[in-house]
C-alpha cells in the first residue's frame, strides 16, 4: 500500500521447506506489478509486516526443537497429569495425548518457593548441575524452566538460566517467569514448553528472512504479527515465540477490526475460508475477544490470543462416505499438493472445489486469474465416485458436498456466538479467503444472518489487515485477592508497574501510546476466571473497587445469563495491554475511479436446476452499482456467488455489501 492508499496485491505459492522463499517470491511479484525490480521496491518500502505459520506448523506437525524441562523436584509430571480432565471424558479407551517433552527429559531440581515468593528450599547447585548435565548428554536444543511459584519470585529461574547458558551456550532458554508470570501450574508449564519447542525454529526462520531482505537491499522495519492481534519486532517475536502460534489467522481478525471501522458496524463475524480450514472470530463493538485458553494440537498456550475457532473445512476438504452411507466433508484436506482432483496434479478424491466446479460456480479457464487451468472432467470423475457410494446422481452429490460443508461452517459460527450467549442474527459476516465467496451467503441463511460483506481484497485480507495493526505488548501479573480486601491504591500500583514495563518494551517509540486494562476475576467458589475489561473505569474513583465488582457481575451475566451479587468476588490476574499506535491507513481503493471496463459474460450454474446467470468482473463494478442475484462476481483471486433473492451493492471501496432476502 502506498501513501495515497492504493493497494496492489500478489499471491505466490507457499514453500514449506523454507517459507522465506515464498515470501521473497511474493515480493518479486509485487515489484513486477508495480513495474519495478525487487531492489527498487524494497528501496521505497518503509515497513514490512509479516504473519507466519512457522511456529504453528512446528507445533501441529511436532517438528519443533528437542526440549528438556527443569522444574521443581516432584512436579515433573504436571504436563502429563493435565487438569484431571480428558477431551472425551466418557471414552475409556481414548489414549492420553503424548506431551512434547518425554518423561526422561523432564527433570526435577531441588528448590522450593512458597506461594508468596519466599524461599522454602534454596536452589540446589549440585541438583541443578546434575540435571543440566543429563540434558546436555541428551542433546537438547532448548530448555524450558518452570519452578513452582516463580511468577512471584523469578530469582531461582534466573540463576538456572545463567547455569544453562554456561553449560549449553547454544541452547534456547525459556523461563516461565518471563513467558507467563501468572498462577496455575499446568498452563504455565505448557506455555513455557511450547515457547522452548517452537522458539528455535522461529528464530532460525526470522534470521534467514532478515538476511535475505538485507541482501536484497531492504533497510526498513520488519514487524511480526502476534496471536493477540498486534505486532512486535523480530527480536521480541523470537524471544516469545509462543506468542506467534496464531500469527497467520490473527491477521484476518485484525482486518476484521479495520473493516468494522470502515463499515461503521461494530458487530462482525469474520469468516476466513481457505484451502484447508476456516477461521472464525467474533467482534463486538469493533473489538475481537481475547482468551488465554487456546489449545493448539496437544498444547495449552495461555498467552493472550484472539479467540479464533478453526474448522477443518476449506476448498480442499475431502468428501467421503461412511459405511452407513452418510456423506462427510473434511477435516482431511487435499492440501496444495496434490490438491483437488481438478488441479490435475494427482489428486483423485472429491473436494469442495471439485463440487463447485461441477456445479458451474467456477470458470475452469479463469482460476487465479487464468494462471491455473482446472480440469472439469477430473472433478466430475471424483464427484461421481462419491455419487456411486451414495447411490445418487452427480449433481445431487456435488450439491450435497456443498450443503454439508456449509452446515459444518454454520455450526462453527454458533460455537463463537450462540454458545457464548450472543445472537448471530445481530451481526454481519465479513467473508474472505479464496474459497469463502461461493459458500458464505448459504452459511448466512442457515443462521438467519441478513448481511454479508465481501471485500475486494478478500483472497489476501489477512495480509491487508496486517497493515492496520499496532505495536502491542500484553502483560499479566497474578495477584489473588478478594475485591473487598484489596485497596484501590494497591490495584493502582499493580497496574502502574505493568504499564511501566510495557512502555519500557516499546522503547523509543514516538507515536501515540494507548493503555488498556483488564482483570481476571471469579466468584469465590469458582475455579475458572473470566476477563473483565476496565475500559472507561476511572482508577482514581473513590468507589473504584465497588465499580469493578459491578463490572464483573454484569460481565458474568452477559456470558452465563446469571450473576450472584451477594457472593464474594476474587481478583486473580491483572492485565495491561500497552499499544503503540502505528499510522492510520489512508482511504484505500476507493480513491480510484471504478467501473465501465468489462463486458458482462454469462455462465450456466446449478441452483436446483440449470440457470444461465450473468458474470461480472469485480474490479469493473462502479461504486453504488447493484448486482441482483442470481449472478456471479469474479476477481483474479476469488469468485462470489450471489443467489436468488440476494442483492449486492458495490461500496466506494469496491466491496460487495450483500443483503439477503
Amino acid at each position: 500500500m502506498d501513501e495515497r492508499g492504493t493497494v496492489v496485491i500478489a499471491k505466490s505459492a507457499s514453500t514449506p521447506r523454507d517459507p522465506s522463499e515464498g515470501l521473497m517470491d511474493g515480493l518479486g511479484l509485487l515489484a513486477a506489478e508495480l513495474g519495478l525490480d525487487l531492489a527498487g521496491l524494497l528501496a521505497r518500502t518503509a515497513s514490512i509486516i509479516h504473519g507466519t505459520t512457522v511456529a504453528t506448523n512446528a507445533l501441529l506437525e511436532r517438528k519443533g526443537a528437542r526440549v528438556g524441562l527443569l522444574t521443581t523436584e516432584g512436579h515433573r509430571d504436571v504436563i502429563e497429569m493435565r487438569e484431571g480432565l480428558k477431551d472425551d471424558r466418557y471414552n475409556l479407551r481414548v489414549p492420553p495425548p503424548v506431551p512434547l517433552v518425554p518423561r526422561a527429559r523432564r527433570l526435577g531440581v531441588r528448590e522450593r518457593l512458597r506461594f508468596d515468593g519466599a524461599v522454602a528450599i534454596p536452589l540446589g547447585k549440585r541438583s541443578l548441575a546434575g540435571a543440566i548435565d543429563r540434558l546436555a548428554r541428551d542433546g537438547v536444543e532448548a530448555v524450558a524452566v518452570c519452578y513452582l511459584h516463580a511468577y512471584r519470585n523469578p530469582r531461582h529461574e534466573q540463576l538456572t538460566a545463567r547455569a544453562v547458558a554456561r553449560r549449553l551456550p547454544r541452547a534456547f532458554v525459556s523461563l516461565s517467569s518471563e513467558v507467563l508470570p501468572q498462577i496455575k501450574e499446568y498452563e504455565r508449564v505448557w506455555t513455557t514448553v511450547v515457547n522452548a519447542y517452537v522458539g528455535p525454529a522461529l528464530a532460525r526462520y526470522l534470521a534467514r528472512l532478515i538476511a535475505k531482505l538485507d541482501a536484497a537491499g531492504y533497510r526498513g522495519d520488519v514487524l511480526i504479527m502476534q496471536s493477540h492481534g498486534g505486532v512486535a519486532p523480530v527480536r521480541e517475536s523470537a524471544r516469545l515465540a509462543a506468542g506467534a502460534v496464531l500469527s497467520g489467522p490473527a491477521g484476518g481478525v485484525a482486518a476484521g477490526r479495520y473493516c468494522a471501522r470502515l463499515l461503521g458496524a461494530g458487530n462482525l463475524i469474520t469468516f476466513d475460508m481457505g484451502g484447508t480450514s476456516t477461521d472464525i472470530a467474533l467482534l463486538q463493538r469493533g473489538e475481537p475477544q481475547l482468551t488465554g485458553e487456546k489449545t493448539v494440537g496437544v498444547a495449552k498456550v495461555a498467552l493472550p490470543a484472539i479467540d479464533i475457532h478453526t474448522l477443518g473445512a476449506g476448498g480442499g476438504s475431502i468428501a467421503w462416505v461412511d459405511p452407513g452411507k452418510i456423506l462427510h466433508v473434511g477435516p482431511e484436506s487435499a492440501g496444495a499438493d496434490p490438491g483437488p482432483a481438478c488441479y490435475a496434479k494427482g489428486g483423485a478424491r472429491a473436494t469442495v472445489t471439485d463440487a463447485n466446479l461441477v456445479l458451474g460456480y467456477l470458470d475452469p479457464a479463469n482460476f487465479l486469474g487464468g494462471r491455473i487451468g482446472l480440469d472439469g472432467r477430473a472433478a466430475e470423475r471424483a464427484v461421481e465416485a462419491v455419487a456411486r457410494r451414495l447411490g445418487t446422481s452427480l449433481l445431487a452429490a456435488a450439491e450435497g458436498i456443498s450443503r454439508v460443508v456449509n452446515t459444518n461452517m454454520a455450526e462453527g459460527i454458533k460455537i463463537v456466538s450462540v454458545r457464548r450467549g450472543v445472537d448471530p442474527r445481530k451481526f454481519a459476516l465479513v467473508a474472505f479467503g479464496g474459497a469463502a465467496g461461493l459458500q458464505i451467503t448459504e452459511v448466512a441463511r442457515l443462521l438467519e444472518i441478513r448481511r454479508v460483506v465481501v471485500p475486494s481484497v478478500a483472497a489476501v485480507l489477512s495480509a491487508w489487515g496486517m497493515l492496520a495493526t499496532d505495536l502491542r505488548y500484553e502483560l499479566v501479573r497474578s495477584h489473588v485477592s478478594e475485591v473487598g480486601r484489596m485497596t484501590a491504591a494497591g490495584l493502582r500500583r499493580l497496574f502502574a508497574r505493568l504499564e511501566a514495563d510495557g512502555r519500557e518494551r516499546l522503547g523509543a517509540f514516538e507515536g501515540p501510546i494507548r493503555v488498556r486494562r483488564a482483570l481476571d476475576m471469579r466468584y469465590g467458589e469458582q475455579i475458572f476466571e473470566i476477563q473483565v475489561p476496565l475500559d472507561g473505569v476511572d482508577l482514581d474513583s473513590k468507589d473504584l473497587m465497588a465499580e469493578i465488582a459491578g463490572r464483573f457481575h454484569r460481565r458474568h451475566e452477559e456470558l452465563y445469563a446469571y450473576s450472584a451479587p451477594g457472593q464474594e468476588v476474587v481478583i486473580v490476574n491483572a492485565r495491561v495491554a500497552v499499544v503503540g499506535e502505528l499510522p492510520v491507513l489512508p482511504a484505500e481503493e476507493g480513491a480510484v475511479e471504478r467501473g465501465g471496463a468489462a463486458v458482462p459474460g454469462r455462465r450456466r450454474v446449478w441452483l436446483g436446476g440449470w440457470v444461465d446467470v450473468p458474470v461480472r468482473k469485480m474490479d469493473a463494478l462502479a461504486a453504488g452499482q447493484e448486482v441482483k442475484g442470481p449472478a456471479i462476481v469474479e476477481s483474479a483471486t476469488t469468485t462470489v456467488l450471489v443467489r436468488e433473492g440476494e442483492r449486492a451493492i458495490v461500496t466506494p471501496r469496491g466491496w460487495l455489501d450483500i443483503r439477503l432476502g
